[in-house]
């Protein structure tokens, strides 16, 4: 029954200042995101945060048909080699974390599998917020993914999801 204002639909593809989408969508060319992810990039480790945003960011890929990238950054312990035996720690913790990206890796390929989604496994080393930003552009994710940090800390000189979500380039969906 109509009220004397238009049906639903009867907009067609015109925005709230009556332009056409085509019209509104070719200002700026291609834009991240504007038809919701294509590319899902989750940044993980051994975490509670990081696990939880890991499957949030799965079961947003699965219902959004996207790919998800998750990606792994080590830190690099510079200070260790500086001492005698700093170079051996050093390697004794590349080794370890090299261990953990592996188990990460098939556990997230295992995921992928049992929901049915595309997934691909980064392992990086250096800055995490630096090795996000650069994974994140060179797979032109659209969205992010992030656990929340449960350092005292980061409350007062940032976090990753607080730096990322600054950087103002994606979406970034925290997860607690």
């Amino acid at each position: 029954m109509s009220h004397g204002g238009p049906e639903h639909g009867e907009h067609g593809e015109r925005g709230e200042h009556g332009e056409s989408a085509s019209t509104w969508l070719g200002r700026g060319g291609f834009e991240l995101g504007t038809d919701g992810p294509s590319v899902i990039l989750v940044g993980v480790d051994d975490s509670v945060t990081a696990t939880r945003a890991a499957w949030y960011a799965a079961g947003l890929a699965r219902r959004q048909r996207a790919r998800l990238v998750a990606v792994y950054v080590s830190p690099v312990p510079a200070m260790l080699a500086a001492s005698p035996t700093g170079a051996s720690v050093m390697a004794a913790e590349m080794q370890a974390q090299d261990e953990l990206a592996g188990q990460m890796r098939a556990r997230a390929e295992q995921v992928a599998r049992e929901l049915g989604i595309s997934i691909t496994f980064i392992a990086a080393r250096g800055d995490a917020y630096t090795e996000i930003k650069r994974i994140a552009a060179e797979t032109r994710a659209d969205a992010m993914v992030v656990g929340a940090s449960a350092k005292a800390g980061h409350r007062l000189v940032g976090s990753l999801a607080v730096r990322l979500v600054r950087a103002g380039k994606w979406p970034v969906t925290v997860v607690p």
